[in-house]
């Protein structure tokens, strides 16, 4: 499928899964004195996160990295299955599509980096940021205009929502 027409894929998207550093955050990490990781996220991002849960989407997040604040913002938006510190992407997503009675060609995975190749692989439809690495990028049917912590998040979920409708109604305008 080329880029000019993933949106009619767009209308049986049921689910959004996101890798976290590199798509939820820009893929900085300030390390503290402590061995705390400080990652920076987009507050769009979050919004559009939280009326994605709002109007019956799942949204998950499956990420290598962890820390607490991670794990925080993610239950801070409603997100319920924040699979953080993973070391095998592809059988957490495996599982995570088996317990939710989840298509695979339902899903969107959005990531950035090499450890989401055969995840977005296995998705019914594969996106990323427009800072992913290549080969990421060449497995993608939708590049985003916007990096990794910068929008990215923002620019699918809204065009997921648009395409089914469920955009600018009376939920939108509150958390």
């Amino acid at each position: 499928m080329t880029m000019g027409n993933y949106k009619e894929q767009l209308r049986n998207i049921r689910a959004l899964i996101f890798d976290y550093d590199g798509v939820l955050s820009d893929g900085t990490v300030l390390l503290l004195a402590n061995g705390d990781h400080v990652r920076t996220g987009y507050v769009k991002d979050g919004y559009a996160i939280q009326l994605a849960i709002k109007k019956g989407f799942k949204v998950a997040v499956i990420s290598g990295g962890y820390s607490e604040a991670m794990a925080t913002r993610c239950h801070i938006l409603g997100v319920k299955d924040a699979f953080l510190g993973v070391k095998d992407k592809l059988l957490v997503f495996d599982k995570y599509l088996s317990d939710n009675k989840l298509n695979a060609s339902e899903v969107l995975f959005m990531g950035d980096d090499i450890p989401d190749y055969q995840v977005m692989k296995q998705s019914g439809m594969a996106v990323c940021p427009a800072d992913a690495a290549e080969e990421i990028k060449s497995v993608s049917v939708y590049i985003s205009q916007f990096g990794g912590g910068k929008g990215c998040v923002r620019d699918i979920i809204e065009q997921v929502l648009k395409v089914q409708g469920l955009w600018m109604d009376q939920d939108a305008f509150t958390w």
